[in-house]
C-alpha cells in the first residue's frame, strides 16, 4: 500500500489567513480553526495574528495539556510539507518539557494567599482611615494604601488570568471579577484582550497595544510615519498636534504614566459599550457599576473637596508605579513593524523584554514581573518559579547569541528615559513651528 499521507505547502497554509478561512499548524499538523475563532478563550486576536502560520511555540506557551486533546477535532488530515524546526525552538521546547517534568507549572506556593490576605488588610485599613478619622494625614496615608492595594490586586489579577491561583476555575473567575471589575474598576474582559495582544505581539509597533500611546507618546521615530494600529483599528496619525506633544514627551512621560489608570477606566467602558464580541458583557458592566458606586461614595466621606481631590490624586499616582514597572520592561527594548510570526516567536519575546534586578525580598513589589523575559517565555508558570528558572533562560539565550537584558530599577528608568528623550528630539527636529529658545533648549537638553 502506498503512503496516503496528505501534505500542504507553507504557501498554501499562508493563504488560509482570514477570519472566515483560518488555518494554523502545530507540530507540523494542520488545523482548520475557522469555527473556533469566536469561541477561543483567549479571544480572536491571537488566532487572527498568527493565521496561516505554524504556531507550535505559541501554543505550547499559552495552553494547558488538556488543549492538546481538544485541538484534535480541528485537524484537517494534512501535514505541513518540509516542516522544519529551528535550533532555538528545539531547545525552547526541551526546556519547556523539562520544567514540566520538574512540576514548576504546578508549584504555586502560598504566596498568592499571603498577598491576598495582606492586600485585604490594606484595603480595610484604607477604608477605615477615611470613615473613622478626621485627621488629614490619616486620609492621605489611606489614599496611598488604596493605591498600593490596587497594585497588589493588579498582580493577583494578572496571575489569575495566566494560570489558576484559586482552588478551581470557577473560583478563579470569581476572584478575577471581584479584583478587577468590582474593586479596581478595570474590566477583566478589556484587560485580557489587551494583555493577550501584548504577549503574542510583544513590541510590534502596529499590533502590540502597550506600544501604542499616540498622539501623546512615541517610543520610536517609526511612529512619525502614521502607523496603523491593528489592535485599536485606527490610524495613529502623526500630525502637527502630536508632533508638539511628542516633542515634550520626556517631560510628560512620568506624569502621563502616573495617571494612565484613567485611560484604563475609559477603555474598559469603551470595549463593553462597543459592538465587539465580549463574553459576559452584562456581568462586566455590573462590576464596573459596583466600583463607581463604592469608590465615589467612600471619598464623599472626606470632609471637603480639596481632600477628596488630593486623596484621588495620591491613589492614582501610587497606582501609577505599576504602569512605570510595565513600561520599563519593554519601552527601551527592540521594536518591530508588522505582525508577529510563529517562526521567531522566542526571539521576539526575548529581544522585546527586559528584566529588573532586585533582591528576593522585593519580589512582592514587582509582582514577579521583574523576570519579564521568563514570564513572556513561560506565561503559565507561577511567578514564584521565575527566580529558579532564570539561569536556564539566560544560558539558552547565551547559546543562541540572543541578548538577555537585565539591569537595576534605576538603570532601567534611565535607559527608558533616554529612549523617550531620543524620540522627542527627533520629533522636535521635524517641528519647525515649535520655538527653539533658551528655555526650550534648557528643558530638552539631557546629559
Amino acid at each position: 500500500m502506498g503512503d496516503k499521507t496528505k501534505y500542504i505547502s507553507q504557501e498554501e497554509l499562508k493563504s488560509h489567513n482570514k477570519k472566515n478561512d483560518l488555518w494554523i499548524s502545530i507540530m507540523g499538523k494542520v488545523y482548520n480553526v475557522t469555527n473556533w475563532v469566536n469561541n477561543h478563550p483567549g479571544g480572536e486576536l491571537p488566532l487572527l495574528y498568527f493565521a496561516g502560520q505554524d504556531v507550535t511555540d505559541v501554543f505550547l506557551a499559552y495552553h494547558p495539556k488538556s488543549s492538546w486533546k481538544m485541538i484534535d477535532k480541528f485537524y484537517t488530515g494534512y501535514l505541513l510539507k518540509n516542516y522544519e524546526v529551528s535550533e532555538i525552538s528545539k531547545d525552547y521546547r526541551k526546556l519547556f518539557l523539562e520544567f514540566h517534568k520538574m512540576g514548576l507549572f504546578d508549584k504555586k506556593g502560598h504566596g498568592a494567599l499571603i498577598i491576598m490576605l495582606i492586600t485585604l488588610i490594606m484595603f480595610c485599613v484604607s477604608v477605615y482611615g477615611v470613615l473613622m478619622s478626621n485627621n488629614l494625614w490619616v486620609h492621605l496615608i489611606s489614599g496611598g494604601l488604596m493605591g498600593f492595594t490596587w497594585i497588589q490586586l493588579g498582580w493577583i489579577g494578572h496571575d489569575s488570568s495566566h494560570y489558576q491561583v484559586m482552588i478551581n476555575p470557577k473560583f478563579n473567575s470569581i476572584a478575577n471579577f471581584i479584583i478587577g471589575n468590582c474593586i479596581s474598576g478595570i474590566s477583566i474582559a478589556w484587560w485580557k484582550r489587551s494583555h493577550n495582544a501584548h504577549h503574542i505581539a510583544c513590541n510590534s509597533l502596529e499590533f502590540d497595544p502597550d506600544m501604542q500611546h499616540m498622539p501623546i507618546l512615541a517610543i520610536s521615530s517609526k511612529f512619525f510615519n502614521s502607523l496603523n494600529s491593528y489592535f485599536y483599528d485606527r490610524k495613529m496619525n502623526f500630525n502637527s498636534i502630536s508632533r508638539v506633544l511628542v516633542s515634550y514627551q520626556h517631560l510628560t512621560f512620568y506624569p502621563i504614566f502616573a495617571f494612565l489608570r484613567i485611560f484604563m477606566y475609559a477603555q474598559s467602558f469603551y470595549l463593553l459599550l462597543s459592538k465587539k464580541k465580549v463574553a459576559n458583557r452584562g456581568k462586566e458592566l455590573l462590576g464596573l457599576v459596583v466600583f463607581w458606586i463604592w469608590y465615589p461614595l467612600l471619598i464623599s466621606y472626606l470632609p471637603n473637596w480639596s481632600e477628596r481631590i488630593t486623596f484621588t490624586i495620591i491613589t492614582l499616582a501610587v497606582t501609577g508605579i505599576q504602569q512605570f514597572q510595565f513600561s520599563l520592561n519593554h519601552l527601551s527594548c527592540d521594536a518591530y513593524l508588522g505582525p508577529p510570526t510563529g517562526a521567531d516567536w522566542f526571539e521576539k519575546q526575548v529581544t522585546g523584554s527586559l528584566d529588573i534586578e532586585c533582591s528576593p525580598w522585593m519580589d512582592w513589589f514587582h509582582g514577579g514581573l521583574q523576570f519579564q523575559i521568563e514570564h513572556h517565555l513561560f506565561p503559565r508558570m507561577p511567578r514564584s518559579q521565575f527566580r529558579k528558572i532564570s539561569p536556564f533562560v539566560k544560558e539558552l539565550c547565551k547559546k543562541h547569541s540572543l541578548p538577555y537584558r537585565s539591569m537595576s530599577f534605576w538603570r532601567a528608568n534611565l535607559v527608558t528615559f533616554k529612549t523617550v528623550h531620543a524620540a522627542a528630539i527627533e520629533a522636535r527636529d521635524l517641528t519647525n513651528h515649535v520655538p527653539k529658545n533658551m528655555v526650550w533648549e534648557a528643558m530638552t537638553t539631557y546629559g
